[in-house]
């Protein structure tokens, strides 16, 4: 893989070890998770299924209850991510996609606070978020800084960072989304009929 650096209005190219298989592969399947959630999400809001798990028709309506935020939150989010490949995949840097990084980066920290406060997963959500979306829109802004400076070395590095922080919380989303407000089954351990114990836990708030 070659990698560009802009000096000065000019593309220095700048030869690099390719990326191994593993990290390629990891990078295009949280690129592909990623779109593949914000899609699902838009199709649920628009059209609510009905047939689906009685936890999953629950969660869409939560989420289409704001519908004008979710979307402020994801489609700018989905074109971030889109928009990874042409920043860092390319041999000839495109200046505009990594651009349009900061701005598209801004919009998605800040409607991430906005919904964490609606927080499904409550608390617990709600912290992750507040922590992660914290860190990312940090290397978001070091980043930018550091192009404002001319240093571009350290413009990739925190950019990279706050790209990663970003696939890594939209990839848990799949994770996520089953557990939220599920509760765990009740289960009965085996005692005697007169000191049976039946323990039932929250998973999340």
């Amino acid at each position: 893989m070659k990698i560009s650096v802009t000096n000065n209005g000019s593309n220095l190219v700048t030869d690099r070890a390719t990326a191994p298989l593993w990290l390629m592969t990891g990078f295009w399947a949280s690129i592909a998770i990623s779109v593949a959630v914000v899609v699902r999400r838009l199709v649920a809001i628009v059209h609510p299924s009905q047939t689906a798990p009685a936890q999953m028709v629950s969660l869409d309506a939560a989420f289409a209850s704001h519908a004008a935020l979710t979307i402020a939150h994801i489609v700018p989010a989905m074109a971030f991510v889109l928009l990874t490949p042409f920043v860092f995949l390319r041999r000839i840097e495109a200046a505009w996609a990594e651009r349009l990084l900061f701005p598209l980066g801004a919009v998605v920290g800040v409607t991430a606070y906005a919904m964490s406060t609606y927080s499904i997963g409550g608390w617990v959500e709600r912290s992750a978020v507040l922590f992660f979306n914290s860190l990312f829109l940090f290397s978001l802004a070091r980043a930018y800084g550091y192009l404002r400076v001319g240093e571009h070395l350290l413009k990739r590095r925190w950019l990279t960072r706050a790209v990663g922080i970003l696939l890594g919380i939209a990839t848990t989303r799949p994770v996520m989304a089953p557990g939220r407000g599920k509760r765990a089954p009740t289960v009965v351990l085996p005692m005697p009929p007169n000191k049976r114990i039946v323990n039932s836990t929250t998973l999340s708030p």
